[in-house]
């Protein structure tokens, strides 16, 4: 074997996609200057988490982290994917942070991938599990994912600080290549779907935020259905804590969510604070209307996916065969605009960016990398 080049990357940003990006392209990455300035500097314990996530469902990864854990070199393996695996997550951050890159790497493995995640189910900070069931997992089919085997189950829910939830995510794998397409279509909203959760509270507090919610977008559509997912004993997790997700579907099959959980904060965040004495949480009715409010800002925005979807979707489409995909979001968000430049360093793809004045959205357009799935068995 040859010396390996890597590619030199500074920072602490974005981990998770330049390891994904890393992975499809086989490319290994050297990350230095990993916050070296902050108290505890280095890698946090959710990254490295991560990492061993990766060494999991890939086969000959080699991940080498300095004692300080400032400096990282990461020589991708081929994703194998596998059954019974399972991995705890921790507690510094949801369940949510890991499936993103998680999914999107099972796709072009070697075999199928059925993983037991354990960890937090909903935080204020990630996506949720349920969003990622309402609507992560049908942008996924929209792109030539198979729906057989594509499935996120909730065993047991777990809320900040000690979590204490389990859920089993299955996904296939794509057989040649994803399918582009053309995506630019909203539609109108058409009915909004939610599930309200609570653990180890009273099952009062779901009713309370389901009618806050309902109070504001019955005066908007009448086919509004919330969920409530009430749990008790062990599938409650280790914390109190009360949450809800909400989708919102379109005309057009377009999946726009906001989500939120309450839960008493985790104790780096509080390290701060002296005294013992707990602080107020949020009460349900603010909870409820706050989301509701949410929603409607997404809806407002316009665009086929939400602002938390924005890099998954330029995601795809960068992974597509060499195709025109053309899609439809709302305003660039932060994380959608690092997404698009990473894609670009990486993958070479660039993507031309018009902005629609008369709706105030912007669309995209690229012509996909042509990424195939190398490592499924060619029977």
């Amino acid at each position: 074997m040859g010396k390996t080049t890597y590619t030199k990357l500074k920072g602490s940003q974005n981990l998770r996609l330049r390891l994904v990006l890393s992975t499809l392209c086989s490319t290994p990455v050297l990350i230095d200057d990993i916050r070296p300035d902050d108290i505890s500097p280095g890698l946090r314990p959710h990254e490295v988490s991560l990492l061993r996530l990766l060494e999991k469902v890939c086969d000959d990864c080699v991940v080498e982290i300095n004692e300080t854990g400032t400096k990282l070199k990461y020589k991708p393996g081929i994703v194998v994917g596998g059954k019974n695996l399972v991995h705890d997550c921790g507690v510094s951050r949801a369940i949510g942070y890991f499936l993103e890159p998680l999914i999107v790497l099972s796709l072009f493995g070697k075999k199928p991938t059925l993983i037991r995640l354990k960890g937090i189910t909903n935080d204020s900070k990630d996506p949720s599990v349920d969003t990622f069931r309402s609507t992560t997992l049908p942008i996924l089919k929209r792109f030539g994912v198979p729906s057989e085997g594509l499935d996120l189950k909730i065993e047991s829910r777990g809320v900040p600080p000690n979590g204490g939830g389990e859920v089993v995510l299955a996904v296939p794998i794509v057989y040649n290549s994803l399918m582009a397409l053309t995506w630019t279509d909203e539609g109108m909203v058409k009915r909004i779907r939610g599930v309200t959760f609570s653990t180890k509270v009273s099952v009062q507090f779901e009713n309370t935020m389901i009618h806050a919610a309902r109070g504001i977008f019955n005066r908007l559509l009448p086919d509004v259905h919330i969920f409530t997912d009430h749990k008790t004993g062990p599938q409650a997790g280790k914390s109190p804590g009360y949450g809800i997700s909400l989708v919102a579907e379109t005309t057009s099959g377009c999946f726009i969510s906001a989500d939120t959980a309450i839960s008493y904060p985790r104790r780096e965040e509080t390290d701060m604070v002296e005294g013992d004495e707990k602080e107020e949480l949020m009460p349900p009715e603010d909870v409820g209307e706050q989301i509701a409010s949410l929603l409607l800002g997404e809806i407002e925005q316009g665009g086929v996916a939400d602002s938390t979807h924005q890099g998954l979707l330029f995601l795809l489409c960068a992974l597509c065969p060499q195709d025109v995909s053309k899609v439809r979001v709302g305003k660039l968000s932060p994380c959608g605009i690092e997404t698009l430049r990473h894609i670009r360093d990486f993958l070479g793809v660039k993507f031309d960016i018009k902005p629609d004045p008369s709706t105030g959205t912007v669309i995209l357009k690229c012509v996909g990398c042509g990424l195939k799935n190398l490592s499924r068995k060619i029977s």
